[in-house]
């Protein structure tokens, strides 16, 4: 593919006028305000995010709560680091470091991995800095209390029953799930470990309440942040077409059987990788009568499936497009 055939492709993704991206039912606001109210019994705050999105959708209301409430250790912990490579983790945490210099403690995790460092050394580096800090009004405490927060869908809840699994060789005490909204209000405290007494208090995960800015919305509806009927799979898989395009990430071309080669029409390209495997449907007409058809929709929730379980490569959809 040369760069003039590839600048052929979108260079911006439009949503249509119409679409909703935004995501924040009642149960975001409530858990919001639980989490405010909780804080004060808190000695570390753990926020788990997507790595592959490492900058988009990181809800700011957060940091604004956790200061507001008097200064807590804050550690980022970068779930689903299955899904990049080394390059891109390193990456990763400059440009973070870059863009937030106060965040000092980055960790990358794999929760399908319990023997996974990252996972790992989250409690004993929660623990140094908890000792490290005031602590305020828990100075006399004995117990720890670690609050686990992020958006939907990125391991909130693995990650405390991974933890208590290695440390309390004890069985999962969240809920967990591949949907976005398991958790649905802040819940109570989840002991981790006996000596020192750790405990762990999973939240609900809560989005920004306005999404402004599509490509983000996009992102976060791409690795399931957002349940995918509030999008909708024919514009998630757009999207992810445009963007492995614009980034000259032609895999999916091998991985669909596309004989046409790279393609930018979503469309095209479903509906060719439907023929060739097969995928139809019966659609009844206006007129009564039933006629075969590709079936689209199966061959989009097939291609974002192929994103989310790394068929597609390691990708970091908040990488810069090379000029």
């Amino acid at each position: 593919m040369t760069a003039s055939a590839s600048s052929a492709f979108r260079q911006v993704f439009r949503v249509p006028s119409k679409q909703r991206i935004n995501w924040f039912p009642g149960h975001m606001t409530k858990g919001m305000r639980q989490i405010q109210q909780r804080l004060r019994n808190v000695d570390c705050v753990v926020e788990i995010h997507d790595s592959r999105i490492p900058i988009a959708g990181r809800n700011s209301q957060f940091f604004d709560t956790i200061t507001g409430s008097g200064v807590k250790p804050h550690i980022l912990v970068l779930n689903k680091m299955d899904l990049l490579d080394n390059k891109q983790q390193r990456s990763i945490r400059q440009q973070l470091r870059s863009q937030q210099p106060e965040l000092r403690h980055i960790l990358f995790t794999n929760c399908k991995d319990q023997r996974n460092h990252g996972v790992l050394d989250i409690l004993p580096l929660a623990t140094r800095l908890i000792s490290e800090s005031s602590r305020f009004n828990r100075a006399q405490s004995a117990e720890h209390n670690i609050m686990i927060i992020g958006v939907p869908n990125v391991g909130k809840s693995s990650v405390i029953n991974v933890l208590r699994n290695v440390h309390l060789k004890r069985k999962s005490a969240a809920r967990v799930g591949a949907e976005a909204g398991i958790t649905r209000a802040v819940g109570e405290r989840i002991k981790i470990q006996e000596q020192p007494a750790v405990y762990m208090i999973d939240t609900p995960g809560i989005l920004q309440p306005s999404i402004s800015d599509d490509e983000m919305g996009m992102k976060l509806a791409l690795v399931g942040c957002l349940p995918d009927h509030i999008v909708g799979e024919d514009l998630i898989a757009d999207y992810l077409l445009y963007w492995l395009n614009r980034h000259q990430r032609f895999d999916y071309v091998k991985k669909l059987h596309l004989q046409s080669g790279p393609c930018d029409n979503i469309s095209s390209v479903l509906a060719e990788y439907a023929q060739q495997e097969g995928m139809f449907h019966r659609v009844k007409q206006y007129n009564g009568q039933v006629e075969v058809m590709t079936n689209l929709l199966a061959a989009a929730r097939k291609f974002i499936h192929f994103f989310r379980t790394g068929q597609l490569g390691p990708i970091n959809l908040d990488e810069p497009v090379n000029r």
